[in-house]
């Protein structure tokens, strides 16, 4: 009697916790006083998270700024969908979120805030979407986790954690804002 194949197994996951909520907090900390430092303050400042969670992150480092320097910070948000060049055009047909930058970009010092940098990809649409709103006095990035891996030439001037990675690897971080949980994870994908 000829045996059945082998039924493939479903992929297995692991988690490891690279980072827990206090360590995020602290790393924020630390990050809000290197963009006042290389900025000379806060004048001119303004933070544009990159959806989903490169908002929370954002809104959070500019209140930190605001504390710090008593003047207030300028917070938007960007979704990068419609800039992307990475997303096939025969897929599932793509909806953008409206830009809420909420303010003139033209002069600023621009942070862009993601959780986490890879390809470069995103940082690169992003910038697309940001120079369709106006042209900033200087654009900067800064990235809760740097994985490597880039395909573009674009660096964070400002990293949370770097974090070496396979390509099989992911990261996956999560806010409370975002997700009712804290942390950011490392996860193995296994065959």
């Amino acid at each position: 009697m000829p045996s059945k194949p082998a039924a493939r197994q479903p992929d297995l996951r692991s988690d490891q916790q690279i980072m827990s909520s206090s360590e995020i907090e602290r790393t924020l900390v630390r990050l809000a006083h290197e963009i006042i430092e290389k900025n000379d303050g806060a004048q001119d400042l303004a933070l544009v998270g990159i959806l989903k969670r490169g908002v929370p992150l954002a809104q959070r480092l500019a209140q930190m700024i605001q504390r710090i320097e008593k003047t207030p910070v300028a917070v938007g948000s960007l979704d990068t969908t419609l800039y992307r060049d990475d997303l096939s055009p025969l897929g599932p047909k793509l909806v953008a979120q409206k830009a809420e930058i909420g303010f003139s970009v033209t002069g600023k010092n621009i942070i862009l805030v993601d959780d986490v940098l890879y390809t470069g990809r995103t940082t690169r649409a992003a910038m697309d979407a940001l120079f369709s709103q106006g042209r900033p006095k200087r654009v900067q990035l800064c990235a809760l986790i740097d994985r490597g891996h880039r395909e573009l030439p674009i660096e964070a001037m400002f990293v949370g954690r770097k974090v070496h990675t396979t390509r099989q690897q992911i990261i996956e971080v999560l806010l409370r804002e975002t997700d009712d949980s804290e942390r950011v994870l490392l996860i193995e994908q296994h065959d």
